[in-house]
């Protein structure tokens, strides 16, 4: 789907400000509320917006760590599998498969070291994960929302 000028406007209206309403979104773009609205609900609709969801300070949880760990899996596992693998482990932010040696880079958030040890321990027991590399974060030097594309 091709977005236009408004659509872009509204989506990075929404990245920047997730809990305006449809009213102050269409005074910073110039259209109606109920104009806003059916835009948003195509652009929900077209899959462009997946969900909105809560912005949480990691540290305002106790989450200060954070890792990327590099998945090594058996044979030809399909990102699909890996996915299930993963996803059921609430300290994965993250996972993307990537091109290397590795079948999945996963980004972590746990409370301290011992809480990423854990994750690894649990992570390395399930059925297709033969091996992992962990990188732990220093710290963070850019740290953006997603992006709207510009073009």
């Amino acid at each position: 789907m091709r977005l236009d000028e408004l659509d872009r406007r509204i989506v990075a209206q929404l990245l920047e400000h997730g809990r305006a309403s449809y009213a102050q979104i269409g005074d910073r773009v110039g259209l109606s509320a109920p104009a806003v609205k059916r835009r948003v609900d195509r652009l929900r609709a077209d899959g462009v917006i997946t969900g909105f969801a809560a912005v949480v300070d990691p540290a305002a949880l106790g989450w200060t760590t954070e890792a990327f760990i590099e998945i090594f899996c058996t044979g030809a596992t399909s990102p699909d599998e890996i996915y299930s693998s993963i996803r059921k482990h609430p300290e994965v932010m993250a996972a993307y498969t990537i091109s290397g040696d590795a079948s999945a880079l996963v980004h972590v958030r746990v409370r301290d070291i011992q809480h990423l040890e854990q994750a690894l321990e649990r992570l390395r027991r399930e059925d297709n994960i033969t091996a992992t590399k962990t990188a732990i974060v220093l710290s963070r030097l850019i740290g953006r929302p997603t992006d709207t594309p510009s073009s």
